[in-house]
């Protein structure tokens, strides 16, 4: 196996894909880092040359921010929203969705399971 960014890159998964394993880096993301590291065609991860591994590597760990560091700095950014005490930061810190959506209805995963309360039930009119 492969190891850049600090994770094992499966060998027998295609390099677009493999790349995709570590945080940070999305489908977009992996085809630009392999244009950059100007591997021809599209193989799999053990089938690189030991200068192809290392040139992504190289370009991985200097030109973006993965894994343990950009998991850092989203969590300072959410700590920070949550200490100045801006809507999104209680949003964060009460648990729910915090982009907008409705809670009204859905938003049972972040709301929890159905609580029943009495005296609820629907009546049925006559007509």
């Amino acid at each position: 196996m492969a190891r850049i960014a600090g994770i094992d890159v499966p060998d027998s998964k295609r390099v677009e894909v493999g790349l995709q394993r570590i945080y940070g880096i999305g489908p977009t993301l992996a085809l630009k880092i392999i244009d950059q590291a100007n591997v021809m065609g599209n193989p799999r991860v053990g089938e690189l040359r030991d200068e192809d591994l290392n040139r992504l590597r190289e370009i991985v760990d200097k030109e973006y921010k993965v894994e343990g560091d950009l998991r850092r700095e989203i969590n300072m950014n959410v700590r920070r929203l949550m200490d100045i005490g801006s809507y999104r930061g209680l949003r964060h810190r009460r648990g729910l969705p915090v982009r907008g959506q409705r809670t009204k209805t859905n938003a049972r995963v972040k709301r929890g399971g159905r609580r029943t309360v009495a005296g609820r039930r629907r009546t049925v009119t006559k007509k």
